[in-house]
């Protein structure tokens, strides 16, 4: 097309976005309000201002192959504080101990679960995959009797720990009647147990000095009793 006179002004063609904002305007003007912004665990989340210090807790870690005892330390930061959508997640983590053996791994470990829980998600397979690690030297029995294959894995056992103290994991929570059939059976194992020599650190495990480990939960409380091996600490039996 050719133009014949002079150019004495111009506009822009927008696209449709004034009209999605006036559509907008119309909700806000009927008392339709937006939603408010909800805030999820992202690497963009810092501290809140103000606030020098985060709510956290500090776990014991004392093992038969040190020591030294561990000190794990996990501080929260709670999103969207207030509202329905209020949320505590895992902020950083530390581990502090004066066995300096570890130190380098210790360090690096810290500083690499610290990013994954800043990264925000599902931060739950972090607990999983450390229990999952095993010391080729071998592992240790905590007290009451919980096998643990590795220190990593006793740190994964601490993080679960937390994760579900804070809601963001559930425990596995045997059934009322579950429970009072177990205790039935350790009261039958501990009185047959009396006939027999039990020594000072089986008695401290509170379970039959006869028990064996469990394949399930890593506690040496497995007794057989009417012919159906079960765990006394879980409740697994291979009979059902």
């Amino acid at each position: 097309m050719r133009i014949e006179g002079k150019i004495v002004g111009y506009e822009v063609v927008k696209d449709e976005e004034p009209a999605a904002n006036s559509e907008l305007l119309a909700e806000a003007d009927e008392g339709q309000r937006p939603t408010a912004k909800i805030i999820q665990m992202t690497e963009r989340v810092a501290r809140p201002e103000g606030m020098e210090a985060l709510e956290g807790s500090t776990y014991k870690i004392k093992t038969p192959l040190d020591d030294h005892a561990m000190y794990v330390t996990i501080n929260d930061i709670t999103l969207n504080p207030g509202t329905e959508h209020e949320q505590r997640r895992p902020f950083e983590i530390f581990i502090n101990s004066k066995n300096m053996d570890h130190f380098q791994w210790i360090v690096a470990l810290t500083r690499l679960m610290s990013a994954v829980f800043r990264k925000g998600g599902d931060v739950t397979f972090l607990a999983e995959e450390l229990q999952a690690v095993f010391d080729p030297k071998g592992g240790y029995f905590k007290t009451g009797g919980k096998f643990m294959p590795s220190i990593i894995a006793e740190i994964g056992a601490v993080i679960e720990h937390h994760l579900q103290k804070i809601g963001l994991m559930e425990k596995e929570e045997l059934s009322e009647q579950q429970q009072l059939i177990l205790d039935q059976k350790r009261v039958e194992a501990e009185t047959l147990a009396q006939k027999k020599t039990v020594n000072d650190e089986d008695s401290d495990r509170g379970y039959p000095a006869s028990a064996t480990l469990c394949n399930k939960c890593n506690t040496k409380a497995v007794v057989s009793m009417d012919n159906c091996a079960t765990c006394l600490s879980c409740g697994y039996s291979k009979c059902g």
